[in-house]
């Protein structure tokens, strides 16, 4: 009797090998292949807004030349950038209609930081001390609130003075987001400040009423204020160097 239980019982397999990760299709796996290195989509990001140059992205990346040269050849290699000939005859970098379609993911990626890495997780924006008001400024999309954008239509003119100044117009409308260097004659709102201090506010390291009350920021036109339509990259109460806590 106990033979023939024996016999009806099923055989064992031998347990499946591990396979090589390389072997395995998975499409999230093998985009990451071509596209998971430290600088790919940060590169991508920065030349979705247009041609640029080589010294261009090194100043917004902190890239060593060695490595943004062979990042470069790389993503070139893959189709995701190309050389062009830009103003004067120089070449530049472009991304191609390839290299554009991974725009969604960029941007994706960009506001599941704001929303978890620096709002739910409370990062440290003090260690942000090499942030130029252009990165600010070309992250104001990412910041959106789409909720309170919706149905919008308010221009925000920065002029800002210093190293790194300039002068920029931030238009947003039903839920969109747009930056554009120059003036805007029509702005609703003008702020004007050193570069230092402006950058300062918007990381949430400087005090924006007390920065208002000393003239070091100033405030034309209407009631709108910026801080409604973005997300916050940091409360200036819960800031380390605020020294206190509880919410702004």
């Amino acid at each position: 009797m106990a033979s023939q239980i024996s016999g009806q019982m099923p055989r064992a397999h031998p347990p499946a090998p591990i396979p090589k990760p390389g072997g395995v299709f998975d499409p999230v796996a093998r985009a990451l292949d071509l596209i998971g290195d430290k600088w790919t989509l940060v590169l991508v990001r920065h030349l979705l807004g247009g041609p640029v140059g080589f010294q261009h992205l090194r100043l917004r990346t902190g890239i060593t030349a060695r490595v943004l040269s062979a990042r470069l050849r790389q993503l070139a290699a893959k189709g995701l950038v190309e050389t062009v000939t830009g103003d004067g005859g120089r070449s530049v970098y472009a991304v191609t209609d390839r290299g554009r379609e991974l725009a969604p993911i960029v941007a994706a990626l960009a506001r599941w930081y704001v929303h978890h890495a620096v709002e739910d997780l409370d990062t440290d924006v003090s260690r942000f001390t090499e942030t130029s008001p252009l990165s600010i400024l070309e992250s104001l999309p990412f910041l959106l609130r789409e909720d309170r954008a919706r149905g919008a239509d308010v221009t925000f003119e920065i002029r800002l003075t210093g190293t790194g100044g300039g002068a920029w117009s931030v238009h947003i409308v039903d839920g969109e987001c747009r930056v554009t260097p120059g003036f805007a004659p029509k702005a609703d709102v003008r702020y004007t400040a050193d570069a230092r201090t402006w950058c300062g506010v918007a990381l949430g390291l400087v005090d924006p009423r007390k920065a208002l009350a000393s003239g070091e920021l100033s405030k034309e036109g209407g009631s709108k204020a910026m801080d409604h339509y973005f997300h916050q990259i940091a409360d200036f109460s819960r800031s380390p160097r605020s020294g206190r806590g509880g919410s702004r």
